[in-house]
Parts: structure tokens; sequence; C-alpha cells
């Protein structure tokens, strides 16, 4: 399984704590199987380990954080360095074109994006290699991953299938809706949009050369800073027809506030 995880962000919500620096993926609040501390990026990358000890791991972040996930993970370690901080769209390309570039992963093969701060347990990861398998043998162009939801929140985006089968089609994208809105969109079978996405190279190669003109790594790399500034769910998957979802219904923390942070901490204090 090829695996891209999106570790760039530098955790403002969480500041002072977490800073371009010292971004919260690399803070040590969480314990692994053995009681040793650990830190979100360490939790994630064990627990794919885990379901998939072969799996290509690619690490997309930014030049301040490559000293960071060496001295966490170890000096091999796949990273895609950002020459500057952009959102998940360039940032996905650049990853992708370095997969296919630069570690010669054949553009026919499937790769699955995925964020590097959620707090989940291993179920979340067995739905990761389901999707996976579910690209790979499907039809469609993309595929996502959603999560059930506990509650109507306006803090996240939500993505509406066509049904409530486990593997849908996508009808629609909807962002942070206000609450009224998000109740709605929860009695239509909404899920939280985790941000989660599997598809075949070749794909995205072909959106990045119709829209720079090219998919190099290099030219990516090199004009880093011109490229278009915008999210993965608006650049591509809101304009893909033939897109499906995967429901998942265990548990999922976007650990981006202080309320979340402090829910997920193995214990009250630390340090």
């Amino acid at each position: 399984m090829n695996i891209i995880i999106l570790s760039g962000g530098s955790g403002k919500r969480l500041w002072p704590l977490s800073n371009d620096i010292r971004s919260k993926q690399f803070i040590k609040l969480f314990k692994d199987d053995k009681g040793n501390y650990e830190s979100m990026v360490q939790r994630v990358y064990r627990q794919i380990k885990k379901i998939d000890e072969d799996a290509n791991i690619l690490i997309a972040t930014s030049n301040k954080q490559v000293g960071a996930l060496q001295n966490q993970l170890c000096d091999d370690v796949k990273i895609c360095t950002e020459p500057k901080s952009m959102d998940t769209f360039p940032a996905i390309c650049l990853a992708v074109s370095y997969l296919h570039d630069i570690c010669n992963v054949n553009e026919k093969e499937t790769v699955v994006v995925l964020p590097v701060d959620p707090y989940v347990d291993y179920d979340y990861f067995v739905a990761v290699d389901e999707l996976y398998n579910i690209h790979v043998n499907g039809n469609a162009n993309l595929s996502v991953m959603g999560v059930v939801p506990t509650y109507p929140s306006e803090k996240y985006g939500y993505i509406v299938p066509k049904d409530g089968n486990l593997v849908s089609k996508v009808e629609q994208f909807t962002e942070k809706p206000s609450m009224d809105k998000a109740e709605e969109l929860i009695k239509r079978n909404a899920l939280w949009n985790c941000g989660i996405f599997a598809f075949r190279i070749d794909y995205l190669l072909n959106i990045c050369t119709q829209r720079f003109g090219t998919s190099s790594y290099f030219y990516l790399f090199n004009n880093y800073p011109s490229l278009n500034k915008i999210s993965f769910d608006y650049a591509v998957a809101e304009k893909e027809d033939n897109i499906q979802v995967l429901r998942f219904s265990g548990e999922w923390k976007d650990v981006g506030t202080w309320n979340t942070f402090s829910e997920v901490m193995a214990e009250k204090t630390i340090g």
C-alpha cells in the first residue's frame, strides 16, 4: 500500500504549545502499547506499519520539520519537503510527483493520502486498507473515507452519499455548515470529511498536467510558490463526478483544538 501522510501544518490553534518549529504532531503526549510516550506522527506511523508492515510511506512536510521527523522516526524515512507552506492540493501534487519521479512508483498504482493529526485506533487503518483495496478493484476515479458523525458540528466538512450503504457514490460536499444545516445533513446520512483520498497516481498526474502544463516533480518544486494555494477538496474532489465514499463508524477525533487535545492526552499533566 502506498501512503502519503500530510504533516506540514504548524497547529496554530494550539499556539504557543504548537508552533512552526515544534508542531503539534511532534509533541509526545500519547502512550504506545508498551506505555512509552510518543508523538502524533510516531503513533500514526506505528499504526500504519502494524496494519501493513510493507507499506510504502511518504511524509509530505515543510523544510522546518525534516529534522524532527528524522529524529522521531528514522533517518531514512521518505520525506517530500515543500519549499513553502501551501494548501493540500499543491502539497499532494508535489508528493505524488515525488513518488512517481523520484521513488519510481508506477503511475498505475494506487496511493492513499491521509492527514497526520487524527486521534484514531487500529480499526481506522483497517478501514484505510479497505479503502485502498476498494479503489484498486473498483472503477471510481477517486475514493474517499467519511466518518459517521456522533453529533452535529460546525467544525467539519461533510460528505453526502447517495445512499446509506457501506460504499456509496458521493452526491455532494458541504464545507463547515451552520448547526441547523449540520443537523439536516446528518438526517441525509452525511459523513464527516476526514481528508482521506485514494486514487491512481496517473489520475493526479493528469490533473497536474492540465493545471500546470506538466507533472514533473522538479518543475513543481522549483515553481511551488506560484502554484494555486487551494485545498484538494475544492480543486479535485468537489469537481469529480466518478467518486465514491467508504463509511467509517469507529472513533475519530481531529486533534486541532485545545478541547480535543486535552481529551486524548495520555495523562492530565505532562511536564
